[in-house]
């Protein structure tokens, strides 16, 4: 895959807005492809798979709550939903659209027609460099744990118990 001049796209536009709302101007890169996993996107940069912080949209109790994971493990909604005191099941494709404005495979930390519960994988504070779906299926951009903490107002916390140090 090859990185694309930045084109023009109503979702990205409003996570470089987002962003900027917090004193941030990171390089959106888009792709010429789209980087719909982990590891497709943690090989179109040349990065550990674990680099890269998938957005994950669930349900707690029927409301919409999105978990940053680090894309090298799986989240473990039993576990975590026990974690946050309640019963998380997948969102559906609706669900996703209505809750960040975007659409699966290209779901932003930021950007969200309105505040999203967030949880951030604490397995991301490894990286000094991690990198988030910026709003499309073909962009990401490069941030850090802290910032994703920071600029989400998410809650860090493991998302499986082997990697439980809340």
């Amino acid at each position: 895959m090859s990185r694309m001049p930045s084109p023009s796209h109503p979702a990205v536009d409003r996570v470089t807005g987002a962003l900027a709302g917090h004193g941030l101007t990171p390089e959106i890169v888009w792709f010429d492809d789209a980087v719909t996993t982990a590891q497709l996107a943690a090989e179109a940069l040349g990065v550990e798979v674990g680099q890269i912080a998938n957005s994950l949209v669930f349900t707690i109790d029927d409301e919409p709550i999105l978990v940053l994971t680090s894309g090298s493990h799986r989240v473990d909604t039993d576990w975590l939903g026990e974690q946050l005191g309640g019963v998380i099941g997948r969102a559906s494709k609706e669900t996703v659209k209505q809750a960040t404005g975007q659409v699966i495979g290209g779901v932003a930390p930021l950007g969200h027609p309105a505040p999203v519960r967030t949880i951030v994988d604490v397995q991301l504070a490894e990286f000094p460099v991690v990198w988030a779906a910026a709003g499309h299926a073909r962009t990401v951009f490069p941030t850090s744990f802290d910032e994703l903490v920071r600029i989400t107002g998410g809650m860090p916390s493991a998302v499986e118990p082997r990697s439980a140090v809340v």
